[in-house]
Parts: C-alpha cells; structure tokens; sequence
C-alpha cells in the first residue's frame, strides 16, 4: 500500500527544511497545509512562546470513522541538531545521507514522513480507523522542551508511539531512564599566582580532588554519570575563586537516580570542604523515567501490527529520554519505536531506504491493526 515514490519524495523535501531547535516554523507551516488537506483537524499551542522558539508543537487529530478501536497518538519532533543548514540529501545504493557537510535530519523527518505516509493511506483509501492524534514536537533536542510545555488535555490518548529511536522499524523501548542534572559551583579564594598563590585557595583543584574520586561513566546496567562542562578562571596568574561544572545522572530505577545524584552532590561538598573550598550544589529533575509492561496494550498492539506486515520484533531498553519520557509522565503509555536512523547528530549520519518505507509501513499497520476485526474492511 505504501506509495514509495511518495514517502521518498516528501522525505527528501522535508530535510532540505532548516528547522535547528527553537526555529521550526517553517517545517511546521509545510506539515500544517498538509494536515490540513488530509481534513485533520489542527492546532498549535503555546510552547514556542514559553521557551523563546518561533513555532509552538503542532497537534492534529483525524477523528474515527469506525467503533472499538483505541485512540492513538504519534509523535515525533520537528526540530534537528545542528548542522542542520543547507542539508543536501543524497540516495545512493539505498542509503539516503548528506553530502557530508551536514546532518541528514532523518532524526526526526524518518518518523513524520512515516507517520504523514500513512494518514495519505489511511484517507485515500478510506480504510477503518480509531480515533488519531498526531503530535510533532518542537526543541526535542534542546531538552524535550515542547513535550515538557505541551498541554496535557491536547494529547489525551489511550497509548502512543514516538517515532524516536535508532534501531530498524520493529524494535520498541520499553524502558527509559530519568535524568537528574546536577549544576556545581566551587567557591575558592583569589590570589595572585606568582606573588602570593599560598593565599588563596584554587576552586578548580578543590573541583578537581572531587573528580579524581567520583566513580563515573556506567555505574550498572542501567545507571549512568557525566560530567559534562567545566567553566572557571580568568587568567593564569590568578587563583581562581569559582569554578562551575555541570552534571548528569540517569537511571531506568528511581531510587539508584536518586542515589547516585546525592553521591555526586556529597562528594563535590565532602572535597571542596577538604580543601578549604565551598561546594554550591544544584539538583534539578529534566524528566522521569518510564517501564511499560509487555503485556500493556501499547506493547501488544504493535507486536500485532509488526508481526502482521513481517518486521523483526525487538524488545529493548535504552540509556536516553525522549518526548516519550513526558508523555509516560501525563498518564499516555508511550513507546518509543526504531526507524532506522543511523549515526544521528553527526554529519555521517544516514538510513536506508528501505526502512523508510517500513516506518510506514508499521504506522499504517498499527493503525489497521487497532480496529477490531468485524471492522477490518475498507469502508465503502
């Protein structure tokens, strides 16, 4: 059914759009008249407004036109990582990327080519279907910020798929992990540091003896720790005073994410106060973790649906948040499901052609698949 001459055209024009986090109105302008014409009914919210971006998150529902089925919702975001400028896609051999001086923007145009491929089906043929809400976020790679400002009554669902992850159509993630992000400022004391360096008490070393002993990187199977910037000094003949660091902490477990975040907080404290420094410590939640059952309906549907059209079923669990995170949070079950993109958020990135098609594919399937079978029928 999937019109792959189509789906490869509108994907390739789609990426050609620059659409960096916070600036995605022209993408969304192109996939409202495009709703629009399938008869979606559309809106836009306000998170644009709230977090300083051009555009707010695109929400669109198709209404049932048949009993019994569950509504739905897809997601996927809008917005790229840079560079995402002047993107030139290019199909070679089946594999679709960039000329190489930029992102090919599959992470996330795969998924709402995919998604738009369907509804065309869906609506051209008349096929039976539940009630559809379709939901293309903005600033998914600036911290998940259109999910986080989004209106939790526009998204009202029974379950839902964000079209967000790497492994080929037919993988789902199942569990996710929460964040916490730790900011930390050392306070030392200045000094000159030829003159007098005994006087003062240096805020990056006292950072530094923290550093030396916090285990770090992968803590378990599930738990992970960064340290991701350091910014402090102001010349090297001065004692730096301050230095600022900023943290992660993950974790599918809520109680090791809490752990682990109040370690890294203690020993930044313990060492600083060791080395005659204060520690400045800041905690701050960016989303909770999530575990959906395999028996939950979301899972079941699409094994049903993937199994239906062939695909490879593949039950995982990952180390990263998506919009997913906050749908989990506002009482939506959602599964993050695989499209193929490869080497995301790097000028190598690619996907192959053919796992273009699939994500469609699988859309349309799950859609079919919803209905019940007395249902299942092309309406006349």
């Amino acid at each position: 059914m999937i019109n792959k001459e189509r789906i490869l055209k509108e994907f390739m024009e789609l990426v050609k759009i620059d659409s960096p986090s916070k600036e995605e109105r022209e993408v969304a302008e192109v996939l409202k008249a495009r709703l629009s014409q399938l008869g979606l009914e559309i809106k836009e919210d306000a998170a644009g407004k709230k977090i300083g971006g051009n555009c707010g998150n695109i929400i669109a529902f198709l209404p049932k036109n048949a009993e019994g089925a569950p509504v739905i919702m897809f997601n996927t975001h809008m917005d790229c990582v840079q560079p995402c400028s002047g993107v030139e896609p290019v199909l070679k051999d089946g594999i679709i990327a960039s000329k190489g001086n930029t992102i090919l923007g599959s992470d996330n145009k795969a998924g709402i080519a995919g998604i738009m491929e369907a509804l065309r089906i869906i609506v051209e043929r008349n096929l039976p279907h539940g009630d559809i809400k379709v939901v293309f976020t903005i600033a998914e790679e600036a911290g998940l910020q259109g999910a986080k400002n989004i209106n939790i009554e526009d998204i009202k669902a029974d379950f839902g798929y964000a079209l967000d992850c790497g492994g080929s159509p037919g993988e789902i993630i199942n569990i996710a992990p929460g964040q916490n992000n730790i900011n930390v400022v050392i306070h030392g004391k200045a000094a000159h540091a030829g003159a007098a360096p005994e006087e003062g008490i240096n805020a990056i070393v006292a950072a530094s003896k923290a550093l030396a002993e916090m285990e770090l990187g992968r803590i378990d199977f599930e738990t992970t720790s960064n340290v991701g910037i350091i910014n402090g000094g102001v010349a090297t003949n001065i004692v730096p005073d301050r230095v600022e660091l900023r943290c992660e902490v993950r974790s599918r477990d809520s109680e090791k994410l809490e752990k682990q975040t109040r370690y890294i907080e203690q020993a930044f404290i313990k060492a600083a106060e060791r080395y005659g420094a204060r520690a400045e410590v800041n905690v701050a939640k960016s989303y909770d973790s999530y575990i959906l059952s395999e028996d939950a309906p979301v899972m079941k549907l699409f094994k049903k649906a993937a199994g239906s059209i062939g695909l490879s079923i593949n039950v995982v669990g990952t180390g990263g948040g998506s919009d997913a995170n906050f749908f989990n949070a506002y009482k939506v079950p959602t599964a993050v499901l695989g499209i193929g993109m490869s080497k995301v958020h790097t000028v190598d990135e690619y996907i192959k052609e053919i796992d273009l098609y699939n994500v469609a594919g699988l859309v349309l399937a799950i859609i079919q698949a919803a209905v019940p079978k007395q249902e299942g029928k092309e309406l006349k």
